[in-house]
């Protein structure tokens, strides 16, 4: 059997995905090797209407907590589906599937393998969406820094994240799996959109799960000032001549005046969000039922 995830063509880590091999190695050890007829897939929004092609060589396609989104539409599903569980009521729906099979997100099991030291270095966490890592990180980590917020990137390794979440009295996430996490080691959590890279659908579904409701908190988009970005090759072109009409038009002490000024709004508001916002937390009898549940659906496999 083959672990099959979510890997970003840039070849950068993403905590949400990276999780996949540091959990299920734990969990499932000596299962996975390089036999792609069977694919187990698990942590990530990836059932959808493209996964089919993605595993070609797949006999044999095992769910487990994953989630429906992004692309255009769902896969159809035949005999060589086994859906041991996905992560919500809305996956479900989306799939077609009997509810008793949305149970959460598999990211809540880190819980069972990572044990917090107990020690809290900051009151607040920050933990930006991955493209906002990308291309501001350095810039959130500055506006961090300034308003004593522990800054907390997705492209670290999986451990540091783990680590620098539990030691934190209340995170505030664009990183789904970061609330996810959080909410797994008992670390209050907010939500926070700024663009809608920022998957409403599936926050909702896990939320369904932990039976909270998703209510984001929206911060001003840090990366309307930056310059343009090639998004592939065939576009580096065109980037380049905007970047270039884009300098022209503005002097290079007008940019570095924005900047400023979108940083001291960005930290204010963060500030303000952290400060005004009531935190989020499943109730310890559900996050300890849901952890019950996934551990005996995973059993199953093991059989």
């Amino acid at each position: 059997m083959k672990l099959f995830y979510y890997q970003r063509p840039d070849k950068i880590s993403n905590f949400g995905d990276a999780l996949n091999p540091w959990l299920w190695n734990k969990l499932l050890p000596d299962v996975f090797d390089n036999d792609e007829t069977t694919m187990f897939i698990g942590i990530g929004t990836v059932i959808n209407n493209l996964l089919p092609i993605r595993i070609p060589s797949a006999h044999q396609i095992i769910i487990f907590s994953s989630g429906v989104g992004y692309e255009k539409g769902v896969p159809v599903l035949d005999n060589k589906w086994q859906i041991y569980c996905v992560r919500g009521l809305l996956s479900a729906q989306k799939l077609g599937i009997p509810e008793e099979l949305a149970v959460t997100d598999g990211a809540i099991l880190v819980r069972r393998l990572f044990k917090p030291s107990g020690h809290k270095t900051h009151s607040f966490g920050f933990m930006p969406h991955i493209h906002h890592a990308n291309y501001g990180g350095k810039l959130w980590e500055s506006i961090c820094s300034e308003i004593e917020f522990n800054y907390i990137d997705p492209r670290w390794p999986v451990e540091q994240v783990l680590t620098a979440i539990s030691e934190v009295e209340i995170l505030l996430a664009e990183a789904m799996h970061g609330a996810i996490v959080a909410d797994g080691l008992r670390v209050p959590w907010i939500p926070i959109r700024t663009s809608p890279r920022i998957l409403a659908f599936k926050w909702q579904d896990w939320c369904s799960s932990i039976e909270v409701q998703y209510q984001p908190k929206y911060l001003i988009p840090l990366l309307e000032v930056y310059p343009p970005v090639a998004r592939g090759i065939r576009s580096s072109i065109q980037a380049a001549s905007h970047w270039l009409s884009w300098v022209k038009q503005e002097s290079f002490s007008a940019l570095n005046q924005q900047w400023q000024d979108k940083q001291k709004l960005s930290a204010t508001q963060l500030m303000r969000i952290a400060q005004t916002s009531r935190p989020i937390l499943s109730s310890d009898r559900r996050i300890e039922e849901l952890t019950l549940k996934l551990e005996e659906r995973l059993s199953q496999i093991r059989l």
